[in-house]
């Protein structure tokens, strides 16, 4: 069983909004649950972005908490990236080329 359990996909959904000091775990789970976070997602235009390692360590938070100081800078560089990917058109047209 606990094999079986491993193979399962798994999947994290995180918040942060102005004035936190942190990313908050806000759902997680395994096979359906995660199946259902990610469809969740996608269906409200949220980037699903995968990394095991990442969705891992963040499996060990439990739901309503803010993630830990170690993994601060792993998900500020995930966010700085999916705020580029959001916005690189405008990021472009400004640039004076």
């Amino acid at each position: 069983m606990k094999n079986m359990e491993n193979e399962l996909r798994k999947a994290i959904a995180l918040t942060y909004k102005e004035g936190q000091y942190a990313p908050k775990v806000i759902a997680k789970g395994r096979g359906a649950t995660a199946e259902a976070i990610i469809a969740c997602a996608k269906e409200a235009g949220v980037y699903v972005h995968e990394s095991a390692e990442l969705v891992s360590l963040l499996m060990q938070v439990d739901v309503d908490k803010y993630i830990p100081p170690e993994l601060y800078r792993s998900v500020a560089e995930l966010l700085a990236w999916i705020y580029w990917l959001e916005n690189r058109d405008e990021h472009l047209r400004k640039m004076d080329w």
